[in-house]
């Protein structure tokens, strides 16, 4: 009969088997600090950056992330007068596993639709009662409206009351904004006698290069220097042969061209309006009526996420300032885009949309006022200015 071999209870191999377990346990929580480390490196194209968690949680609703922590910490939901309603188990698994919201169609035709896709934007900053549904958007004219010239009411045709000096600070004479206009000829419905098409607000003159130049004298009048090219864009289209879609492509030449010519200047600024309706892209502010701001950012190229940043700035700026008035910051890309917008070219480049077919110049002209205080306050906490009021010369 054989006898049973005794376990070795020893303490040596119970502390050598403990140290083991310590180690691996100390290996792989260095190994996850590792990766994380890495994936956060600053060279990383797939870094976790803010812009990426702020992407990531937007299908999320505040709600339901609210809710979601207070499964774990109750006195969230203590707080509150009426204590929130848990969704549905089904529900919630179901958005989770298929990405469908059941009370968003788009969440589903996004996915159906090939041309739905082609359009893909993202809402990443929200401006007051701005949502998915109320985008920004853009409807190319019909090619008769190009080639045909309207005739423009000239009833209040945008004249208002010029713009006081109200600063030392200078830039010294030199430009530093260039603004420009890719689709230069969109204009307004109550400009363009007998239009009541948007599709068919387009108008060589009376268009939206005046909001440009109404920005530009904002600008100067808060002593940043600034460029309007009011290029006709559609008119080199069609003696190219080009689409409209080419219209970025077009306007890229004017403003490489420009770029090269003033190493000053640094902040780019393409002036769109939507082709929204008056209710979508107005507001009331202390009684009186503006045109609402929206910033479009191409998230094609990889140095967007500054760009985002710049417009997420002007946009908090804009809340602070004038409550409502910013739509948000939005990036654009997809097939059916541009995707770029020309803002690979500078870190401060950005497609701004102010008011929509239906505003009228002064609400326009206002907005253009709102967002040349905004951009110097940004661009004076920016900049480091010395004691005259220049530039340093190390800026020169």
């Amino acid at each position: 009969m054989k006898t049973a071999k005794p376990t070795d209870n020893r303490p040596g191999m119970i502390g050598s088997g403990f140290l083991k377990a310590s180690t691996a346990c100390l290996l792989f929580s260095g190994l996850v600090f590792a990766v994380s480390g890495a994936v956060a490196f600053p060279g990383n194209e797939y870094r976790a950056v803010p812009e990426s968690i702020r992407a990531a949680l937007f299908n999320m609703k505040a709600e339901g992330l609210y809710q979601l922590i207070g499964l774990e910490n109750h006195h969230f939901h203590a707080a509150l007068p009426d204590r929130p309603v848990h969704p549905p188990l089904s529900g919630l698994l179901f958005e989770l596993s298929t990405n469908v919201r059941l009370n968003d169609p788009g969440s589903l035709l996004g996915r159906e639709l090939p041309a739905f896709r082609g359009y893909e934007g993202a809402l990443l900053t929200a401006g007051e009662e701005t949502n998915n549904p109320n985008m920004p958007i853009e409807s190319p004219p019909p090619i008769e409206s190009l080639r045909a010239e309207q005739e423009a009411s000239l009833m209040n045709g945008g004249k208002m009351a010029g713009i006081d000096e109200e600063t030392r600070m200078t830039t010294g004479g030199k430009k530093i904004v260039y603004i420009y206009f890719s689709h230069n000829r969109e204009s307004f419905l109550p400009y363009l006698d007998g239009v009541k098409d948007i599709d068919q607000a387009f108008h060589p003159e009376q268009n939206i290069t005046k909001v440009g130049e109404r920005l530009k004298s904002a600008l100067e009048a808060k002593g940043i220097g600034a460029a309007v090219d009011k290029t006709d864009i559609q008119a080199d289209l069609s003696r190219k042969g080009w689409s409209y879609s080419q219209s970025y492509d077009q306007s890229r030449e004017a403003v490489e061209t420009a770029l090269a010519a003033d190493q000053h200047l640094s902040y780019l600024i393409d002036i769109h309006r939507d082709a929204k309706r008056k209710s979508d892209t107005t507001t009331e502010i202390d009684d009186v009526d503006f045109a609402k701001v929206a910033f479009i950012i191409g998230a094609e190229h990889k140095g967007y996420e500054q760009n985002l940043s710049f417009a997420n700035e002007l946009h908090n700026l804009l809340e602070k300032k004038y409550k409502g008035l910013s739509r948000g910051a939005f990036t654009k890309e997809g097939s059916l885009t541009n995707g770029k917008f020309n803002q690979d070219l500078s870190e401060h480049a950005i497609l701004v949309e102010i008011g929509g077919v239906d505003n009228t110049f002064e609400e326009l002209y206002r907005s253009a006022e709102a967002l040349a205080e905004v951009f110097s306050e940004y661009y004076w906490q920016a900049e480091k200015v010395d004691s005259s009021g220049n530039i340093p010369a190390g800026k020169e």
